[in-house]
């Protein structure tokens, strides 16, 4: 088995679940740890080596570069995110700040990796009071994964309710694909 077969076998497998809450926001959420935790079991298992590295980069903005990067028996993948870091951020020491800014872009580096999260994230809609977000808007729609919990609840959704695939499209993005395993 190769790099990229393994890779798909985690990614198929790997499930890690919003475990933390945001009282404040009124989410839930994963972190990095969250994730990595997740992660090793299947990293092992599947004999695969995974390093996190961050690069700051000082530009007009100040950000943090985060690479996931697996590697086995000579090959490697690799998904690069980025964080802003405010150096400034009140209750936070400068620390404190990089190393939210790390942990935040790593997440997304693994999350992109990995293929982690076929549901809305909470950071991606949550304003923090700060403007509205029209959560029915079509970009912001998760697209419906086949084998998900989400599917499977669709399914019997169509299957004992009598929903159509119109309605599961209010919600989610639904390629033909998939639209196909709902109806069959």
């Amino acid at each position: 088995m190769n790099l990229r077969e393994k890779l798909v076998a985690i990614q198929g497998s790997l499930k890690a679940p919003k475990n933390q809450r945001n009282n404040f926001g009124n989410y839930n959420y994963r972190s990095c740890e969250d994730i990595l935790e997740a992660l090793k079991p299947h990293l092992t298992k599947h004999e695969v080596l995974l390093t996190l590295a961050d690069e700051i980069i000082d530009a007009s903005v100040l950000y943090v570069e985060s690479t996931a990067t697996v590697t086995f028996d000579g090959e490697s993948i690799s998904v690069t995110a980025q964080a802003g870091i405010n150096p400034d951020k009140k209750g936070m020491d400068i620390a404190q700040s990089f190393g939210a800014s790390s942990s935040y872009a790593r997440k997304y580096a693994l999350n992109g990796l990995f293929l982690i999260d076929d549901t809305k994230d909470a950071d991606s809609t949550n304003t923090h009071d700060k403007s509205p977000v029209k959560a029915e808007k079509e970009d912001n729609k998760a697209w419906l994964q086949k084998d998900s919990v989400q599917f499977n609840n669709a399914k019997k959704a169509i299957k004992e309710k009598g929903f159509t695939v119109a309605d599961i499209r209010k919600k989610y993005k639904v390629s033909k694909e998939v639209e196909s395993l709902l109806i069959n």
